[in-house]
């Protein structure tokens, strides 16, 4: 099993940055991909973006693409959402996510509150 926590959202203006960090507990960890995940007031969960089991590779929403980095340190078993240019549309709720097993993403975290003000 994969415990997650996130934490490192706020409230920020158009344009600023804003790094979330997931901590994760669970020997899973290692062995699972991890994604980001956000969901807005109103609107369905979405997906924000990914990086495999080793950090090597990610991938992200074309929403997203070019401003969030995905990076993780598995000796910390962390994972972090480097937000970047940040939108008023980018406000919502992130969790991030564990998935040892693809294609299901198995454990949650509670989320994180990100609000973005113009």
């Amino acid at each position: 099993q994969v415990q997650l926590v996130e934490s490192g959202g706020g409230s920020v203006q158009a344009g600023d940055s804003l790094k979330l960090s997931c901590a994760a507990s669970g020997r899973a960890f290692r062995n699972s991909a991890m994604g980001w995940f956000r969901q807005a007031p109103g609107k369905e969960r979405e997906f924000v973006g990914a990086i495999s089991v080793s950090g090597e590779s990610s991938y992200y929403a074309d929403s997203v693409k070019g401003r969030f980095t995905i990076s993780r340190d598995n000796a910390k078993n962390t994972v972090y959402l480097q937000m970047n240019s940040l939108k008023p549309e980018d406000t919502a709720v992130y969790y991030c996510a564990a998935q040892p097993y693809p294609p299901k993403w198995d454990y949650w975290g509670q989320g994180t509150q990100v609000t973005v003000s113009s």
